[in-house]
């Protein structure tokens, strides 16, 4: 990445030779080359918000940003990248979404995330350390920046304009207005399960921003819910990938023996599971962990590991997610173990299933979804 502070090798985490997916793109480097030709001053505190794998905060390390994230992987890649270029240990603050943010912000980087209500949520938090001489610059590729996301920065900070596009990426100034009365922060947000669903029917579910379907159960966590595998007697059972954690939640309430581990490496998929647990007052034992899927779970160690695998890489569309998924699952999982996955039926899950396993077979389908299970011989 070609930048006004040099030239920088970044990667993504993990990092992965095989990976055609650049660590940073166009709207990275606008939003620096404008910083540069406009002199905007560095010397106060600078965030960076939703930067997406360190690009840049590693390009601007030498005025000791901080940035925040939803992403562990992220923070993952921003530490190898920082590394990667000699910055000492501690030059770059690294916040997560779920930590408090810095008191006084002069210049808020925003690297508009693929989701509104996270956007509307990091905004709504920062707001209160953002003043009349605060710089706002959000960046974006031209397809991920709307009218509701200007409506967003104009209703919570204050007036807003975009650049022209270049590279097909594009900026957003705003001029904050301490004046400004904001809204309520609507979230977390909170609603109660439908009937029809197993053990987790009539339960409540709270969702923090990002959350993916943050207002309702979606069509395949319901599809899911319905054809859990049944079984009791202390079970150490993996949610990998659990979002707002109701797929664990559901297996916990059926069999309060069981040892729910919920895995994600979304801060606020993870904030939110443990919250949805808590409020359905399950007896029994779980975990909670924010990391890159069962890495750091002990080999052979898992009964079961039920999964609804992503299939983007904020706005790639790619299966690398989902074989790592499958894979950590076949080393963590006990012989004999069990993996559940839920997918969307054009996928072809089955084939990277077999590949990895040597088996998969159909538990349930219906025209857009299907349940597999793997067995590890």
């Amino acid at each position: 990445m070609t930048t006004p502070w040099g030239e920088f090798a970044l990667t993504r985490f993990p990092e992965d030779p095989r990976d055609r997916l650049r660590a940073w793109d166009a709207s990275d480097e606008y939003v620096l080359r404008h910083l540069a030709q406009e002199r905007v001053p560095l010397s106060g505190t600078v965030v960076a918000v939703g930067d997406r794998w360190g690009a840049l905060v590693t390009a601007l390390a030498e005025h000791r940003p901080t940035q925040i994230t939803d992403s562990h992987l992220t923070q993952e890649a921003t530490r190898a990248n920082l590394a990667r270029h000699g910055v000492e240990p501690g030059a770059v603050r690294l916040l997560t979404t779920q930590d408090p943010p810095p008191d006084r912000v002069d210049v808020l980087l925003v690297r508009v995330p693929k989701s509104l209500a996270l956007l509307e949520d990091q905004l709504l938090r920062l707001a209160p350390a953002v003043h009349a001489g605060t710089v706002v610059v959000g960046t974006g590729m031209v397809k991920e920046i709307h009218t509701s996301t200007l409506q967003l920065f104009e209703r919570i900070l204050g007036p807003t304009r975009t650049s022209l596009a270049e590279k097909k990426a594009r900026l957003i100034f705003c001029t904050p207005d301490p004046a400004l009365e904001r809204p309520a922060s609507p979230w977390p947000y909170v609603y109660t399960l439908p009937d029809g669903i197993g053990p987790a029917a009539g339960g409540t579910v709270v969702n923090h921003a990002g959350v993916f379907c943050a207002d309702r159960l979606d069509i395949g966590t319901r599809f899911f819910l319905q054809h859990l595998p049944s079984g009791r007697g202390g079970r150490r059972v993996v949610d990998l990938g659990c979002g707002n954690g109701v797929v664990g939640t559901a297996v916990a309430l059926a069999d309060p023996e069981a040892e729910v581990l919920f895995v994600d490496e979304s801060f606020q998929a993870v904030a939110s599971a443990e919250a949805t647990y808590k409020a359905n007052g399950v007896p029994g034992h779980a975990e909670f962990r924010v990391g890159d899927g069962l890495a750091g779970v002990p080999s052979g160690s898992v009964d079961l590991v039920l999964n609804n695998p992503p299939f983007h890489s904020h706005q790639a569309r790619t299966d690398a997610t989902a074989r790592r998924m499958f894979a950590g699952a076949r080393r963590a999982l006990r012989p004999g173990g069990e993996l559940w996955v839920i997918g969307n039926r054009h996928l072809g899950y089955h084939v990277t299933l077999r590949r990895i396993f040597g088996n998969s077979r159909l538990v349930a389908g219906d025209p857009k979804f299907v349940v597999l299970k793997a067995v590890k011989r």
